[in-house]
């Protein structure tokens, strides 16, 4: 069992870091020209870089930030940056956003056209600044675990955080927000952040919200024990305030330490 684990750590490395479309030769320069090439780009960086700088002082963290966190609670339409200066650090809260729209019910996407939003744990894979949307961020979906427990053949992709406030999948969070999530996520990058974490879940895990799961969901198993695997995630960061690396099983599990 150690050794398909291992086998299974390994390959899903392999799949994070080939999929992430950001390479060890890619030039941060070329990057960062690219982006405020964008009048909507440089627009949102004059408009909210000062008030964030601020925001981060306010909370003891240096800004520009090199280690943010996102996580997002689709039942309550909400969604959370943290940051952190250092690996060794806890991350502090640093602000609560409202998500705009959601569509589909909770529950993990399983196939194209299903109208779900994931959950899982991804990361933001690239940064849109022409996007018919105002302006995007795409996450990983779908990631190994997802390769191994949705359609096999068309699981569906191409979910975003974006402006406006329409949706069929993606967390929009209007233009004003998105400029604001935008300009923090690209200085994150900039700063050299390869990897911005995402993680996406249907509800906070606490007693209120297992209780409506079991209420509301009680009767779909497939659910639930997806839902238990996700809170090992969750309790994880509530207690440390960091989170674990993303490794998965053969069977497409996130293998998650309890301590």
């Amino acid at each position: 069992m150690a050794q398909k684990l291992l086998v299974s750590i390994v390959f899903a490395l392999i799949v994070c870091f080939s999929s992430s479309g950001v390479s060890a030769q890619d030039d941060p320069n070329t990057f960062k020209n690219f982006q405020f090439s964008s009048d909507r780009v440089t627009n949102a960086w004059n408009k909210y870089n000062d008030s964030l700088r601020s925001l981060f002082k306010s909370k003891g963290v240096a800004y520009p930030p090199k280690d943010i966190y996102i996580r997002s609670f689709k039942s309550m339409n909400e969604m959370e940056v943290w940051a952190r200066n250092e690996p060794d650090q806890e991350y502090k809260l640093i602000k609560l956003y409202r998500i705009c729209a959601l569509s589909g019910i909770l529950g993990p996407k399983r196939y194209e056209g299903d109208r779900q939003v994931p959950e899982g744990f991804y990361f933001i894979e690239d940064f849109n600044p022409r996007s018919d949307y105002h302006l995007s961020m795409l996450i990983n979906y779908p990631n190994y675990s997802d390769l191994m427990l949705s359609n096999k053949t068309r699981p569906g992709g191409d979910i975003y955080i974006h402006g406006g406030c329409v949706t069929v999948g993606c967390m929009p969070m209007t233009d004003d927000v998105i400029q604001e999530i935008y300009t923090l996520c690209l200085n994150a990058k900039i700063n050299g952040q390869i990897h911005i974490p995402v993680h996406i879940f249907p509800t906070r895990f606490n007693d209120a919200g297992l209780n409506f799961l079991g209420r509301e969901y009680g009767k779909e198993q497939d659910k639930q024990q997806f839902w238990v695997n996700l809170k090992a995630g969750y309790d994880y960061f509530e207690k440390h305030h960091k989170i674990f690396p993303v490794v998965y099983t053969p069977e497409g599990k996130y293998a998650i330490s309890n301590n």
